[in-house]
């Protein structure tokens, strides 16, 4: 008969535990490694001499230190310039892909011992970095466009590490962009298909950032003047005087370019619309401008990151565009300013809109409510007693139907996570009354299994290894086996 038993053997070394199990004279040996610690090592080993205890004053610069280097990186003003080391930076994040940022440095240490040439050199280079661990751990996020302060810089290899974010004068999520001065929605009337409420959600991502928005209508050669003509009118009714444009015949494109000079924009749309095409077109001569002295990406303007953008076409069988732009990046125009390549997506999110902040994003409501006020508050304006917004405009159905989407994502957030929100940094205060930040650590992430834990499940995984034997040995003994027989023949 086979026998299964478990033998724990401590190892005579304090550091070192075998555990050995024998399962039909078969033995396996597991060794666990405990962690060092002084407190067992003097307790196994007397003549162990004890730490000298600090004096008040050491505690005191110990706190001091630690509450200076804990202090988890606070956000910095943009009017801030802290003082540089050799080896630090502030630059500009141009693209993002996978863990890597590439920042172009803008200012540089001055330096007493070196010529201002060489510290001229500096400004327009390209750094790949990496983000700070602690950034990550207090989800302070960081995004193309972001003003950053760069640390650990290796100016042979070009490489660094991001240490703190200035602070953003204006953000968006869908694309992921910092610092934006206005925004280009672009569409394409034809190839692919302009959908009205794709067109819709675009225009209300938009409208939520309350930053300066643009409607762009694309690829006018492949539509005849009398639809040329209805969209004009149409999108009148919805309060928008769009730019009609063609990549291709360079129709409109000087108005484009005059409404984006001189500032930080992201182009925005659907995949397949030209966004890409478009951005090649600006960033060439176009209209003989030149790039004024301050546009930091003028010394690479050479290198290959900042070629023309890969451009796909539309697919054959779905009318829909490729997805080839992959990442966000920034770009220099020629005619001065920057424009951000963003992939392309067919649903932005709307995280930042919420029920009540949806009516602000249609201007067919904006212009009602100005004139007269409804007879709420929080008048959701879908019928509510005293609500001046009748459903006799176009774009109703389509209020309707993503104030219903938004409901329900906001139902089930409150079921979910509740209406408690934490800060990412708690603050604790420890001797001396010396008080030093902590990053709010995530739950399961980035905190370490306990040991009781580990042995609880190393005893159930060996429970079910013993049950799993059992089993198969009353599978596989002749003894049962003869008896199950013997019970069927009767």
């Amino acid at each position: 008969m086979q026998t299964f038993s478990i033998s724990l053997l401590r190892h005579s070394s304090p550091f070192l535990r075998h555990t050995a199990i024998f399962h039909g004279g078969v033995g396996v040996r597991f060794k666990f490694l405990r962690s060092f610690s002084p407190l067992s090592a003097r307790r196994d080993n007397p003549d162990v001499s004890r730490k000298p205890q600090p004096s008040k004053n050491m505690l005191r610069a110990k706190h001091i230190g630690k509450n200076y280097s804990s202090s988890l990186s606070p956000v910095l003003s943009p009017e801030h310039k802290p003082s540089l080391l050799e080896s630090q930076a502030i630059g500009t994040v141009a693209t993002a892909q996978a863990n890597f940022m590439r920042v172009i440095v803008q200012d540089v240490a001055n330096s007493v011992t070196s010529d201002d040439d060489n510290d001229s050199s500096k400004t327009g280079v390209e750094l790949l970095c990496v983000v700070r661990a602690v950034l990550k751990k207090i989800r302070r996020r960081v995004l193309v466009g972001d003003k950053v302060l760069v640390g650990s810089i290796d100016w042979v290899d070009r490489r660094g590490m991001i240490e703190n974010v200035f602070h953003r004068r204006s953000e968006i999520l869908d694309p992921p962009v910092a610092n934006v001065d206005h925004l280009l929605v672009l569409f394409s009337l034809d190839q692919p298909k302009l959908e009205p409420f794709t067109l819709t959600r675009f225009l209300v991502e938009a409208e939520s950032t309350r930053i300066p928005l643009t409607l762009a209508l694309n690829k006018t050669e492949l539509i005849s003047e009398e639809e040329l003509e209805t969209w004009k009118i149409r999108l009148r009714g919805w309060n928008y005087e769009p730019l009609f444009c063609s990549v291709g015949t360079k129709d409109g494109l000087d108005d484009i370019a005059f409404v984006l000079r001189d500032q930080t924009s992201v182009i925005v749309g659907p995949s397949g619309v030209g966004k890409s095409s478009l951005i090649n077109v600006l960033r060439s001569n176009h209209g003989g401008g030149v790039v004024e002295d301050e546009n930091w990406f003028e010394p690479m303007l050479g290198n290959k990151w900042f070629d023309d953008q890969r451009v796909g076409e539309v697919s054959s069988r779905s009318g829909r565009g490729k997805h080839t732009t992959r990442n966000v990046s920034l770009l220099p125009v020629s005619e001065g300013g920057y424009l951000a390549d963003t992939p392309g997506f067919n649903q932005p999110s709307l995280l930042k809109v919420t029920k009540h902040s949806l009516a602000h994003c249609f201007p067919e409501i904006r212009n009602m409510i100005e004139s007269e006020k409804c007879g709420f508050r929080d008048c959701l304006h879908i019928g509510e007693p005293g609500c001046v917004v009748k459903g006799d405009w176009e774009r109703y159905p389509y209020y309707l139907q993503l104030l219903d989407e938004i409901r329900i994502r906001e139902e089930f957030q409150l079921r979910t996570f509740g209406t408690k929100r934490e800060d990412d940094v708690r603050y604790k205060v420890g001797d001396m009354g010396v008080k030093h930040a902590e990053p709010r650590l995530m739950p399961k992430k980035h905190r370490r299994e306990s040991r009781k834990k580990t042995k609880q499940t190393m005893i159930s995984e060996l429970d079910e290894f013993e049950d799993e034997d059992s089993d198969l040995y009353i599978e596989n003994d002749p003894i049962v086996q003869a008896i199950e027989n013997e019970n069927k023949r009767q």
